[in-house]
């Protein structure tokens, strides 16, 4: 089979309601581009019907190519399942819910051939609810801080990428993937561009404050030493200001203003060092597990079966 020029790799969780309608859309608007293309539809072990809808599209279209993961992994272990099986020189990446307009890929595509490797969409207007913008604000806030790169909120995943970044991004031996956080590891040259965002019309997202929580704790962990550091600078200050009270206390020994030690200093001083310690030391569980599933060396996805992909 003649290798595609583009891959759209979309990873599918509670999408069966808008499958149907984004493989048209993509269609139609990949077609005009008198391209050969390959639509990778990943299904992250959906508990709807998303596999289902992918099986039957893929029955009469053979630019559908599917994947059915084993169990669920997460977003950007699907992604990664995605990219794997690509082929194409230029890569899409992008939601399945539709909030990622399928219509703006020919834009990505223009703009890439300016000489830019990636090319991601910059949202104008985000169409979430007041709570979701706000926990999305404050993760990639956190996010951009303790890794010690950029991040924005408004530039999610929806974008196209050079196939020398996709293999670059493949190359990557992390066990926790985390795709935008790869995307600016690997570098290339890069560019933004408006997009359009939509509302989600069907179903909901399936990142809650607990998703993100853990999204931002392991990205964390696997990105930067940070956090390491920070408590480091942390003791080192404890420290100091123990060293000052110590001499304060002991002047005030010799001149005789205390008579008896305090009962309430001493606990609350146990008490505060001993805080300090056990989260050093759950700092330093927390690198060690990461180790340790490095170290492990699983897959990080199993495919259960596939639609249009030679193996």
């Amino acid at each position: 089979m003649k290798k595609p020029y583009i891959s759209i790799v979309v990873p599918l969780y509670r999408c069966g309601a808008t499958v149907t309608q984004l493989t048209r859309r993509l269609t139609e608007s990949l077609t005009p581009l008198k391209t050969d293309f390959e639509i990778i539809l990943v299904n992250d072990a959906s508990p709807e019907n998303d596999w289902e809808i992918v099986e039957k599209e893929g029955s009469f279209n053979q630019h559908i190519k599917g994947i059915n993961l084993s169990r669920n992994f997460g977003q950007h272990y699907a992604i990664h399942a995605g990219l794997n099986y690509s082929s194409g020189e230029w890569v899409v990446v992008m939601d399945g819910d539709l909030q990622d307009r399928p219509e703006e890929i020919p834009g990505f595509l223009e703009k890439a051939k300016e000489g830019f490797d990636i090319v991601l969409g910059r949202r104008v207007e985000r169409q979430d609810n007041f709570f979701k913008k706000k926990m999305s604000k404050w993760f990639y806030k956190t996010l951009a801080y303790l890794t010690e790169t950029e991040q924005n909120a408004e530039v999610a995943n929806f974008g196209i990428y050079h196939r020398k970044v996709v293999d670059a991004i493949l190359s990557m031996k992390d066990k926790t993937r985390y795709f935008p956080a790869m995307v600016k590891w690997v570098g290339f040259k890069r560019t933004e561009i408006p997009v359009n965002h939509v509302a989600r019309e069907e179903g909901k997202s399936g990142y809650n404050f607990k998703a993100l929580l853990n999204l931002a704790l392991n990205t964390i962990l696997s990105f930067s030493d940070k956090p390491l550091r920070l408590t480091v600078k942390l003791g080192i200050f404890i420290s100091f200001f123990s060293f000052l009270f110590a001499i304060f206390t002991f002047i005030r020994a010799i001149t005789g203003y205390i008579e008896v030690s305090g009962y309430s200093s001493l606990i609350i001083s146990i008490w505060f060092l001993s805080g300090i310690i056990i989260t050093l030391l759950g700092m330093l569980g927390l690198y060690i597990g990461r180790t340790f599933e490095q170290v492990k060396d699983r897959p990080v996805f199993i495919v259960n079966q596939t639609i249009n992909i030679e193996q």
